[in-house]
């Protein structure tokens, strides 16, 4: 069996009885996917011991252990046809009641932990940042704002919602105030008052309480790590910087780094940043902190070292669609549309009901002169599955308006357009969809109406500068010069605006400087 662990939640329960001196650990078993696992054998050793307890997990994958003495233990799940599960260090205190639940992992992911060598040795090299402004970027315009885009949107793929082990609260608020006001020297009290509130996404209100435990406990890890997290929430992020460092020494642990890892970022120091990281899925290779290592590389203007990192989480990974999402991502960021493409397809068939990838897709898409037939399909079934979304609608009919093989084809064009108005009627602000309805109607020489379009795109977006460019050239089919010159005129401003704005953006966000090692001199940067 194979020594792959994640722990989904450890947090403290209320004691049940006061008067006892004993502790009690109970929890879940479950699969890769949530499900639980029953008849798992949960094993339990004290670390002064070399007798081992054993519990069988019932029918709901639940285990409990009771009349613990307080201690230093060691936890496992075993499994037949799954990797085991371990968790090396675990404490309990007097009277304390502890939940603790374990993922097993299936054999083909266990296999692939244990191939994670990858990640000591990754075959690049980070060596420092460099303003994005001062160097230049593949292809037109339009596809380094689309890159930067999907860097941006597959950063935001990592910020998932809390775990559902950490909201949970097993007690509510008003009884743990009454538990801090009646004994304010309560570690006990402070600690869980403190925990709710910051689950519950009040931080500030939060870090007093945490603040007075870690008075009151100083060496207690959770405790710290709770007072981290809620500092960085509250974006009070030099001090969870300086909380996280303070608990390195003493626990080197792989969700401090990442903790780092954010807090580094959201202050600036994108090479601290990238490291820490890195550092995370060294010590656990888990998908979140593949992803997320992957997605800083992305942002930071490092797409070949992104790609890597994406390639092995894939194969780490299989069923993880923002992995290929990110893979994609990277592939684009490179100028590999054609692979790029595929992965996003990849991804969603993962899930054919999310549209994520899809709407990854249809951004690529914008920027292809002639889509692949194998991506439009996918945008089809965009639209079959969720027919109420008006991104699917257009994205569809935007693939299919760049398939058309002539002008002159009426049948196609009539397909675009109905998807297009349903995106309209389902959004009536979209402006990208008025703005291609008006590309429709221009090419089929009705100008009147493709006007009517493009002031409706306007009305809906202002700065969207082609809008005023297309506009201003169907003014002047109409032989109204002056309007058109006026529309050119709109144009050139919001292009200078839009242009200063991407460089902000740009320079805001700095490049990483990197070595590859072991890869063809056509892959180099």
């Amino acid at each position: 069996m194979g020594g792959g662990l994640v722990v989904l939640a450890l947090f403290t329960l209320s004691p049940t009885l006061q008067s006892q001196e004993s502790a009690s650990l109970r929890g879940t078993v479950r699969d890769s996917e949530g499900k639980p696992v029953a008849g798992a054998a949960v094993k339990l050793r004290a670390k002064d011991q070399s007798q081992t307890q054993t519990a069988h997990t019932d029918s709901q994958g639940d285990y409990r252990f009771d009349g613990q003495r307080g201690g230093a233990y060691v936890l496992r799940a075993e499994m037949a046809g799954y990797g085991d599960a371990e968790i090396t260090a675990l404490s309990l205190g007097p009277k304390e009641a502890k939940n603790v639940d374990l993922i097993l992992t299936t054999p083909s992911q266990a296999t692939s932990s244990r191939a994670a060598e990858f990640f000591d040795q990754p075959r690049f090299t980070v060596a420092g940042v460099t303003d994005t402004t001062t160097t230049g970027s593949h292809g037109s315009d339009t596809t380094a704002r689309t890159r930067d885009t999907l860097a941006k949107e597959t950063v935001s793929l990592g910020n998932a919602p809390p775990d559902a082990g950490r909201a949970a609260a097993s007690e509510s608020e008003k009884s743990l105030r009454e538990s801090v006001e009646h004994d304010p020297h309560s570690f006990e009290a402070n600690h869980r008052l403190g925990k709710v509130l910051a689950e519950n996404g009040r931080a500030r209100e939060a870090i007093p309480y945490l603040e007075r435990a870690g008075e009151l406990k100083a060496g207690d890890y959770e405790n710290a790590y709770e007072l981290a997290l809620a500092n960085e929430s509250a974006g009070n992020y030099e001090r969870a910087r300086d909380n996280a460092q303070t608990l390195l020494p003493r626990f080197d642990k792989a969700e401090v780094h990442h903790l780092l890892g954010d807090v580094q970022e959201k202050l600036g120091n994108s090479l601290e940043s990238v490291r820490e990281y890195q550092r995370a899925v060294e010590f656990d290779p888990s998908e979140t902190y593949i992803f997320d290592w992957g997605s800083e590389l992305l942002l930071h203007h490092a797409p070949e070292p992104a790609a890597e990192v994406f390639a092995q989480g894939n194969r780490l990974y299989p069923r993880s669609a923002r992995m290929l999402v990110g893979l994609g991502a990277a592939w684009f960021a490179q100028g590999s549309f054609a692979q790029a493409v595929q992965k996003i397809c990849e991804a969603s068939d993962l899930n054919p009901n999310d549209s994520i990838p899809y709407r990854f897709l249809g951004t690529m898409l914008e920027t292809e002169i002639t889509p692949s037939q194998e991506a439009v399909e996918k945008l089809r079934r965009f639209v079959e599955r969720q027919p109420n979304n008006a991104e699917a609608n257009y994205y569809y009919a935007v693939g299919l308006w760049k398939l058309r093989t002539q002008p002159q084809d009426a049948a196609r064009a009539a397909q675009v357009e109905s998807l297009l108005r349903s995106a309209i009627h389902l959004d009536p602000k979209y402006a990208a969809a008025y703005l291609q309805l008006g590309i429709l109607h221009s090419e089929q020489n009705d100008y009147p109406a493709a006007i009517t379009d493009y002031q409706q795109a306007i009305q809906a977006d202002p700065q969207m500068e082609q809008v005023h460019y297309r506009l201003a050239q169907a003014y002047r089919h109409v032989g109204d010069v002056a309007k058109s010159k006026a529309e050119l005129k709109e144009y050139d401003q919001a292009a200078k605006k839009s242009a200063q704005q991407a460089e902000r953006e740009r320079h805001e966000i700095l490049r990483f400087v990197y070595t590859l090692r072991d890869q063809p001199a056509s892959q180099s940067p």
